[in-house]
């Protein structure tokens, strides 16, 4: 009995000492829950005004906010033509950059039809070097070009080591993707910051947050517009131009749209494309679709070896 009374009487004098302990890591704790409930309501605001307030009021007037005219580079990618189809919908002329414009004909002529803009095809292949500059500096010429979209090249998304590339196969990655954004925004970017408006939409992956086994042209590509995009809106932003980097997710291709493949996560290009244009002008980087967010948001809080290893799984998989 003696011994009981001996360990109660020593837990009692270790809790008396160890109390101001605790009641600090209590006080840490209730910080620290605070701390993440702040930022989840600060989250959660930020989803409401970029996603949802903007489709609720009315459309700003883009052509007198931005431009007359939209260069859109990487046409031939569903997204990109979408975007196009989206910017007419609000009166853009679009010109439409593809290295084979007979795969875009018949959209650039329902586009014009269908919402009485101008639409204009230049067919570049940017292997070709400087050869692949001359029609697309004609065709900006002194017109009023507001907007700029650059579209990353969807067949960059194959599983594939990086030494099985052929030669040919990097440079046509380098030159259609990393060279063709570049340049066609060197072209029209002089005009924008002249007449101080304009936009400049480079729209990639949101693999860009993780490097991305077995699709390194496509981590790496990404990676580039998105930073391409970050680096020009510190240095361009304060002459009134908007510089956005879209990084969606999966987004259904024509194969897809309207079959099981599409849905609430991989969106119709179309329904893609009207999100994001409602984020324009008031985010400088985002998926530009509310549950591509989500994910991405995801993403970033999962650590990089996880995402590693889940890339490989899924890449073994097809």
């Amino acid at each position: 009995m003696a011994a009981v009374d001996s360990f109660q009487l020593l837990y009692r004098e270790i809790a008396r000492s160890c109390n101001c302990y605790v009641e600090t890591l209590a006080l840490v704790g209730a910080f620290y829950t605070a701390s993440k409930a702040v930022v989840l309501m600060r989250d959660c605001y930020s989803l409401i005004r970029l996603h949802f307030i903007p489709r609720l009021v009315n459309p700003t007037d883009l052509v007198h906010q931005y431009g007359k005219w939209a260069v859109v580079s990487g046409a031939s990618e569903p997204i990109a033509k979408a975007y196009a189809e989206e910017l007419a919908r609000h009166g853009v002329s679009i010109i439409l950059i593809s290295p084979d414009v007979s795969s875009i004909s018949v959209a650039a002529r329902s586009v014009s039809e269908a919402h009485g803009v101008e639409t204009v095809l230049i067919e570049a292949d940017f292997s070709q070097g400087p050869a692949a500059w001359k029609p697309i500096k004609d065709a900006i010429g002194d017109r009023d070009v507001g907007f700029v979209v650059n579209c990353l090249d969807s067949s960059l998304d194959v599983s594939q080591d990086f030494l099985d590339l052929p030669e040919g196969k990097v440079w046509h990655i380098i030159n259609n993707n990393v060279a063709a954004a570049t340049l066609v925004t060197r072209l029209a970017l002089p005009g924008m910051a002249e007449r101080r408006r304009g936009a400049v939409v480079n729209i990639s992956s949101g693999g860009c947050s993780r490097p991305i086994p077995r699709k390194t042209t496509l981590s790496a590509s990404t990676a580039f517009l998105d930073h391409f995009s970050r680096a020009l809106r510190y240095e361009y932003g304060p002459q009134g131009v908007f510089v956005q980097s879209l990084v969606p997710y999966r987004v259904a291709s024509q194969e897809e749209e309207g079959s099981a493949g599409a849905g609430w996560l991989v969106p119709q290009a179309q329904v893609y494309a009207r999100h994001a244009l409602s984020t324009l002008g008031i985010s400088h980087r985002t998926t530009g679709y509310w549950p591509h967010t989500i994910q991405f948001r995801l993403v970033q809080c999962m650590p990089e070896w996880i995402w590693v290893l889940g890339s490989r799984v899924l890449c073994r998989a097809t």
